[in-house]
């Protein structure tokens, strides 16, 4: 071995050691490892920041921001709740939650449709009683196993692809991945359904933010109007869509009629509903039931023109000209260019019209106004802000919009009309045209942190093959390999890739693994298909741990596990993986 090969293998080795101590984030490690592999000369100076125009990172961060898109639609939540609101059993609830997952995750991030898919996880533990933790971590398998059916459904296979283009001129297409994907994905997700006892029931050990905040009586008005999805539906069928989290207390119809909310009732057009529960219940039950919150009263800029509109959760303070008035008597709306769209008072069920509650000192409440001006209004009123958490009620929903932008997406390159990198920008950029997503929350979608642990990756993973080390190390594993049969080198390259995966990252793993295992078929005379697919694979299936992916760190914290938790469902997942993946591969991929 040459200065430069060792140097570069020794680095690639410090950067999993620290990788594995965990003392430093995932994407300092990276960026200093790329400063190492430049001192030592084994980066040149030119390429230290090539992979910050390299595809991969393209297609990661948009494939990021079209999931977020398609997060906030609430689509998948007004989906679940109409075509399965009387699914009560767990085992059906859990496998109507990891198909829904698996299937998503081939054509959404895969982390992306986890995200989606978690709110409805904790619906459905409320409705059976059971903890949340019995589902999430099958739901993350789930979208691992999904993950590898089409080329965008993880970062891997994104990788990968581009690697076989570098190596044969050839990128592996967006459904080259699915005969071997769509078997892997099948037989998993029946495990993860038939064996999800092996998964321990726990609680979350510390509670979040939103937790902390923990308010759930708000009220709110809503108004059926022209269009509305209960026009004519009785109460009863609305109450279906809030799951049982938010309540209708009372009916006004026209000035003086106050109408009991039986489950008979039947809703008619111009009627106000008085409803209370939490956030999220009311938000869901708004979008669901397309009610009226504002009664079209727009929060409008100086200039006319209609703004980003937010909304935000407030407490009135002790000096706060709200107390002892009305929204309708202050004239919030008209003075302030904001509205009042629901109120919590601790230890009591408000009954009035939500503008002719008299505010106190100490009631929380809900606003909604232009971003840009709503601290000053805070100000000006004598309020104080909650901490910041996502309030979806009021705020623009863009329901069907961000399901077409992604299906243009994935329709233009599966017919071969757009690259991936362009198709995935494209959409990106359509979900903030179309304001899908406020402008607040683009980048908080696009993970930095991943980013920038690719960007500075690609460099430092290449001096392998730019020094000739990955030729060395194939040449190991090919001396191991001669005395194997073909199905026993490519079950090597597909359990070498499992374990690299948890310690440096499933993504980093290709662009280490990849340029060895063609080096290693090549040796050994047999054709690079079926062993690059086997490191897709081998990195996008960490079963064993919290940190080799992020879709299995997502749902550590919510579902309150431990470590150890992990091997319990994921070995033998992994060893089911192994041993269907390595037959499937071979009878896809020929070898010769």
């Amino acid at each position: 071995m040459t200065l430069d090969q060792i140097l570069s293998i020794g680095v690639i080795a410090a950067m999993m050691a620290a990788f594995v101590w965990g003392r430093f984030r995932y994407d300092l490690v990276a960026a200093g490892a790329l400063l190492v592999a430049l001192a030592l000369g084994v980066v040149p100076y030119d390429e230290a920041f090539s992979g910050f125009s390299n595809d991969i990172v393209i297609i990661v961060g948009s494939a990021l921001l079209v999931s977020a898109g398609v997060a906030r639609s609430g689509i998948m939540e007004f989906t679940i709740q109409r075509y399965a609101p009387n699914v009560t059993s767990v085992r059906a609830q859990l496998a109507l939650l990891v198909i829904v997952v698996t299937v998503l995750s081939a054509f959404v991030k895969n982390i992306g449709a986890l995200a989606i898919m978690i709110p409805i996880a904790f619906q459905f533990a409320r409705r059976s009683g059971a903890s949340p933790s019995v589902f999430l971590m099958p739901m993350a398998f789930g979208s691992l196993l999904g993950g590898l059916m089409t080329l965008v459904g993880t970062s891997p296979n994104i990788v990968v692809s581009q690697l076989r283009d570098d190596i044969t001129g050839m990128p592996f297409r967006m459904f080259d991945f699915t005969p071997v994907g769509a078997g892997l994905a099948a037989v998993g997700t029946v495990f993860l359904v038939l064996f999800y006892g092996l998964v321990p029931s726990r609680q979350r050990e510390s509670a979040s933010m939103n937790e902390a905040i923990d308010i759930k009586n708000y009220m709110a008005e809503g108004k059926v109007v022209e269009g509305s999805a209960v026009l004519g539906k009785t109460v009863g069928e609305l109450m279906k869509m809030s799951d049982g989290s938010a309540v209708v207390t009372s009916i006004l119809r026209s000035r003086d009629v106050r109408i009991t909310p039986l489950p008979d009732a039947v809703l008619r057009e111009g009627d106000i509903l008085l409803m209370e529960g939490a956030p999220e219940a009311l938000d869901r039950l708004v979008a669901q039931a397309k009610l009226s919150l504002t009664d079209k009263r727009k929060p409008a800029s100086k200039q006319g023109a209609v703004e980003e509109v937010d909304a935000i959760e407030a407490v009135i303070g002790e000096h706060s000209i709200l107390i002892g008035w009305s929204a309708q008597r202050l004239a919030l709306y008209d003075r302030f260019n904001v509205n009042l769209l629901a109120v919590s008072r601790k230890g009591e069920r408000l009954s009035q019209r939500l503008g002719a509650i008299t505010l106190r000192l100490g009631d929380v409440i809900v606003l909604q106004g232009n971003r840009q001006a709503l601290p000053e209004i805070l100000r000006d009123l004598g309020l104080l802000p909650l901490a910041e958490r996502p309030i979806l009620l009021g705020t623009v929903r863009r329901g069907i919009v961000p399901v077409l932008i992604l299906a243009g997406a994935m329709g233009s390159t599966a017919l071969g009309l757009l690259p991936v990198q362009i198709a995935f920008f494209a959409a990106a950029v359509a979900m903030i045209l179309f304001k899908v997503l406020p402008m607040r929350e683009i980048y908080s979608a696009v993970d930095g942190p991943i980013l920038v642990m690719l960007a500075t990756l690609i460099p430092v993973s290449d001096s392998l093959r730019s020094t000739g080390a990955t030729d060395v190390i194939a040449g190991w594993l090919a001396g191991i390999g001669a005395t194997l049969p073909a199905y026993g080198a490519l079950g090597l390259i597909l359990v070498v890739a499992m374990a690299i995966t948890p310690f440096l990252n499933n993504a980093a793993t290709v662009l280490v693994m990849a340029p060895i295992a063609a080096g290693f078929a090549a040796s050994l005379d047999f054709r690079p298909e079926a062993f690059l697919m086997a490191v897709a694979i081998g990195a996008g299936c960490d079963f064993l741990t919290p940190i080799g992916h992020q879709c299995n760190t997502l749902v550590m914290g919510p579902g309150g596990y431990k470590f150890s938790d992990y091997p319990r469902l994921g070995l033998p997942l992994s060893f089911i993986v192994v041993l269907v993946a390595v037959p499937m591969l071979m009878l896809v991929w020929p070898l010769n």
